[in-house]
């Protein structure tokens, strides 16, 4: 990448993962990309992720104005999140990202070996 090309392209970049956060807030809005969802039903899609983190990457995510957090009068209260517009616009990031991981993803050979499938193909 050429100098002028990193000074124009990492403030934007710097401050996109200012607003996305840690690491799970990539998982978090795969989900909620395809349909809202409960914390519960969060916590279930992300089977590895402690309450207190799902809760700190939803909350900083709802503060950056990617998410939507609805509270529905029910007893209990039912908690529903979604995507803002903001939210939305970043499944392009995460179809980018989609076929990226497919074009690199490790794939075991006979020898239970991991190599990429594109690393292959261009040796």
């Amino acid at each position: 990448m050429h100098k002028a090309i990193d000074e124009r392209c990492l403030p934007p970049i710097r401050e996109a993962l200012s607003v996305l956060g840690g690491k799970w807030s990539f998982l978090v809005l795969t989900h909620l990309s395809i349909s809202p969802l409960r914390f519960n039903q969060l916590r279930r899609h992300l089977e590895d992720i402690s309450t207190k983190a799902l809760t700190d990457t939803l909350r900083h995510l709802e503060a950056n104005g990617v998410i939507h957090r609805r509270v529905v009068p029910t007893v209990p209260i039912t908690v529903e999140y979604s995507l803002t517009e903001k939210g939305r616009d970043f499944r392009a990031v995460l179809n980018a990202m989609y076929h990226w991981g497919k074009a690199w993803e490790k794939q075991p050979d006979e020898n239970n070996q991991e190599h990429s499938m594109t690393q292959e193909a261009t040796q």
